[in-house]
């Protein structure tokens, strides 16, 4: 009997429990980016997830270490929280847009400005997700919703946050970059930014965060591959990728 090679299985950062995202959504691929980093950099067995409230709430059953869950959009108090009582934890909060650009905005900012020594995977698919596809803060200017069934205008709602670009103009802000996960290429770049990330907590150099643009097919109306089109076509143009902050360079200058 000829001997069977394994070429790839899932990371043990994975659980069993299936993965019960919509089809064509990419949160299960950036949660097996992170179960993947968390585990070639040997901390899977110290780690703690901080999830929020939408889909990132769905992710304690999906990740095999420990999960809390915060209230809404509070995941980066609950992980300061938790850092500075054990700081030996690598700690991370998991949230998307509606959770981080909206409610929770202030909660990033001020863990920002403080240097905290967390990681933050920020998920921005430009919509409300799990309640219904309302207009979120990063929705696109003429992209339509539940709640802005014409069109996003801004002279009514103002224009889509950026928040890569604003979190890089914090000082204690240690690393912040933008990824996609659209395509093979493009997955490879977003594990390395947030395996980066991961390591930067790791050596106790404070705040980073990593932005992914992501896709939510349902509420988009469309198809898996239509949307991944659409993000690629409309939401990269607006949230460009690419490194907006890394103090660690600047240090080693």
């Amino acid at each position: 009997m000829a001997k069977t090679k394994t070429v790839y299985k899932k990371s043990p950062g994975l659980s069993d429990f299936p993965l019960s995202y919509c089809p064509g959504c990419t949160h299960g691929v950036i949660h097996k980016l992170v179960a993947e980093c968390l585990t070639e950099l040997d901390v899977l067995e110290r780690s703690v997830g901080i999830g929020s409230v939408g889909c990132s709430a769905l992710n304690y059953d999906f990740f095999s270490f420990d999960m809390f869950q915060a209230a809404h959009g509070r995941a980066p108090a609950v992980a300061t929280g938790l850092k500075r009582v054990r700081p030996d934890t690598m700690v991370f909060t998991y949230q998307g847009d509606g959770d981080l650009a909206s409610i929770g905005i202030a909660e990033a900012i001020h863990a920002a400005h403080r240097g905290e020594n967390i990681t933050i995977v920020f998920v921005n698919n430009a919509i409300y997700g799990m309640t219904g596809g309302q207009m979120a803060p990063t929705t696109l200017v003429g992209q339509k919703t539940t709640t802005s069934p014409d069109g996003r205008d801004p002279q009514h709602s103002g224009f889509p946050l950026r928040i890569a670009e604003m979190m890089a103009t914090i000082p204690g802000a240690t690393y912040v970059e933008r990824v996609s996960v659209h395509d093979p290429k493009h997955v490879n770049k977003a594990k390395k930014a947030l395996k980066k990330a991961f390591e930067i907590q790791k050596n106790n150099q404070g705040f980073s965060l990593i932005e992914f643009i992501s896709t939510c097919p349902v509420n988009w109306g469309m198809t898996p591959k239509e949307a991944i089109d659409w993000a690629v076509d409309n939401m990269i143009p607006y949230y460009p990728l690419g490194v907006y902050k890394d103090k660690t360079k600047e240090d080693n200058a």
